[in-house]
């Protein structure tokens, strides 16, 4: 599975993210230009995903992982953002509310 830091993801503007956390953890904040699509509705929004190549982050990196390694094993080019949007924070980076 691939992964990248927060730093990593901060350098990579032209990468669409998704945020796989639930809409209420997403709406107390978020990495800006993220797209929520939570992880339990994934399943039945496979067709909102990027074609492209694309970062997956949750608050700590634990379901973004899972995701990825499901979405890989579907053809997916998926990355994990390891530390997540909590690492996000912890770094003093700008949060979007919605």
């Amino acid at each position: 599975m691939k992964s990248i830091t927060v730093e990593q993801l901060a350098a990579a503007a032209d990468i669409p993210l998704i945020d796989v956390r639930e809409r209420d953890e997403f709406a107390r904040g978020h990495v800006p230009g993220a797209i929520n699509l939570p992880m339990s509705e994934l399943g039945g929004r496979l067709d909102e995903l990027p074609a492209e190549a694309f970062h997956v982050i949750c608050e700590v990196g634990g379901r973004s992982a899972r995701v990825v390694e499901a979405l890989e094993a579907r053809g997916y080019d998926a990355t994990n953002v390891d530390g997540g949007t909590a690492e996000w924070r912890a770094q003093g980076r700008e949060i979007d509310l919605p």
